[in-house]
C-alpha cells in the first residue's frame, strides 16, 4: 500500500465495539462511572494510518502536533510542525509523537470517528493519534473528558487508577501526576478500546513501536459557557430604560448606598433578564456549534452556479467538511456558530445531514439546494468524493 492511498476499515457494529453491551447499557453502567476494556473492539484498525502518513502529518500546516520527550527523568513538550529530519533525529526511546485533529486530515479517520455517534455530535471532539517506540508515553496524568483509546499498531501497557490524589509535578511542561498509584494494568493489543471516565488516572507505556487513536470529547468549562452567555447578551439584551428614583429620600450619610437603590437596580436587571432562559439556550447551542479556532473553511476557487451545484450533489451526494459542526435542537439549527431557521420544506433534510454528516444525491430534494448551495460556496460542506 503506497502512503497516498487509504485503507477503509471494515468498521464492526456498535454492539460488537462496545464489547457485546448496547449503548443504553454503556451509559448506564460505564460513562462517567468507571472503566471499560473491550478486546478486538475495532479489528484491523492499525491499517488505518501508519506511522510515516502520522509523521507527514506532524509537519502538516493545518496538523496540531506536539512532542513529549523524557530525559534523565525530566519531561519536556515541544509543539510542532516537525520536520522530517526533526523526527528522524529522535532517540530511540522516552518519547511520543501526538497529532490533533488526525480526523481533518485523512477521510478514513474522520469516518472512524463518526462511528461514535452514538454520543451526541455537540460532545464529540476530535481524533488524536499518537506514535511511540517501546517505552514511550505522555506519563500518568487524568483528563477533565471522556476518551476511548484504541490500540493501532502494537503493544501497550495501561495503569488505570481512581486515584483523589491529584497533586502535579511543580513546574512540569505537562500535567504529570506527583504520586500516581496505579490500581489495574492491562495490556492492549491492535483493535483493543479501553474507555476512561473523565478524572481517571492513566498512565500508557508503548510496549513496543505503538500508535493509540484517541477519540475525545468536548467538556466545557462552566466559566467558559458563562463568560459566552455574557457576551451573547451584550449583543442581544434589549433594556433602553434607564435608571430612576422618583420616591428618593434625604441622607444624612451621602457615602452610603442605599438599600432601596440596590434592590431597584437589582429588579431592573432581573426585568432585561426575563427571557434570559431562551437566549441562554440559544448561546449555549451556538457555542456547542463553534469549530475549533484551528479550523480554517476554504472556498471554492470558482464557485458554481446553483444549477450546477444541483446537478452535482444530485449525482454525488454531499457530506460535511471534517470540521464542521452542524447541530439542531427543536426547529432551530446551528452551523459552525451561526443560528439558522430552516424553512418547513428544507428542516427534514438538513437534520438528517446534521444526523448522518452526508447525504446521498437521490436524498436532497429540490427545496433545500439553495441552502445547501450557499454552504458549499461558503467552504462548509463538499461533494461526497
Amino acid at each position: 500500500m503506497s502512503k497516498t492511498q487509504t485503507y477503509l476499515l471494515e468498521l464492526p457494529p456498535l454492539k460488537t465495539m462496545l464489547g457485546g453491551i448496547t449503548p443504553r447499557a454503556f451509559f448506564r453502567d460505564y460513562w462517567q462511572k468507571q472503566p471499560l476494556l473491550v478486546k478486538n473492539a475495532l479489528p484491523g484498525v492499525e491499517k488505518l494510518i501508519s506511522p510515516q502518513r502520522l509523521r507527514a502529518f506532524a509537519n502538516h500546516e493545518d496538523g496540531e502536533s506536539r512532542l513529549v520527550q523524557r530525559r534523565r527523568g525530566r519531561w519536556s513538550l515541544d509543539f510542532g510542525p516537525f520536520s522530517a529530519d526533526d523526527l528522524a533525529a529522535l532517540p530511540n526511546k522516552d518519547w511520543a509523537l501526538l497529532v490533533q485533529g488526525v480526523n481533518l486530515l485523512a477521510p478514513e479517520a474522520d469516518r472512524l470517528l463518526n462511528h461514535f455517534n452514538f454520543v451526541p455530535y455537540a460532545r464529540l471532539d476530535d481524533l488524536m493519534i499518537s506514535l511511540a517506540p517501546a517505552g514511550g508515553g505522555v506519563g500518568p496524568h487524568f483528563d477533565p473528558y471522556d476518551v476511548f483509546l484504541i490500540q493501532g499498531l502494537g503493544r501497550r501497557r495501561w495503569e488505570i487508577s481512581t486515584q483523589k490524589d491529584r497533586r502535579l509535578i511543580p513546574n512540569a511542561p505537562l500535567r504529570i501526576l506527583a504520586d500516581f498509584q496505579a490500581e489495574q494494568v492491562w495490556e492492549v493489543e491492535p483493535g483493543d478500546m479501553l474507555y476512561l471516565p473523565p478524572h481517571c488516572a492513566h498512565n500508557g507505556v508503548a510496549l513496543s513501536e505503538c500508535m493509540t487513536l484517541s477519540v475525545g470529547f468536548r467538556s466545557p468549562s462552566d466559566q467558559e459557557m458563562t463568560v459566552q452567555f455574557l457576551n451573547h447578551l451584550i449583543d442581544t439584551v434589549d433594556a433602553p430604560d434607564y435608571y430612576n428614583d422618583p420616591h428618593l429620600t434625604p441622607t444624612r450619610h451621602p457615602g452610603q448606598i442605599p438599600d432601596a437603590m440596590l434592590e431597584n437596580i437589582a429588579q431592573r436587571i432581573a426585568k432585561a433578564l426575563k427571557n434570559s432562559d431562551r437566549e441562554l439556550k440559544s448561546s449555549i447551542a451556538g457555542y456547542l456549534s463553534e469549530p475549533k479556532p484551528n479550523i480554517f473553511f476554504n472556498p471554492p476557487e470558482r464557485k458554481p452556479s446553483l444549477i450546477a451545484f444541483m446537478q452535482k450533489a444530485a449525482r454525488q451526494g454531499i457530506r460535511l467538511h471534517p470540521g464542521s459542526r452542524l447541530l439542531w435542537h427543536k426547529k432551530v439549527l446551528f452551523f459552525n456558530g451561526e443560528q439558522i431557521y430552516p424553512t418547513p420544506a428544507e428542516y427534514p433534510t438538513l437534520v438528517a445531514l446534521a444526523d448522518q454528516r452526508s447525504l446521498a444525491g437521490d436524498a436532497i430534494p429540490g427545496t433545500a439546494m439553495p441552502r445547501l448551495h450557499d454552504w458549499f460556496c461558503a467552504g462548509w460542506l463538499d461533494y461526497q468524493p
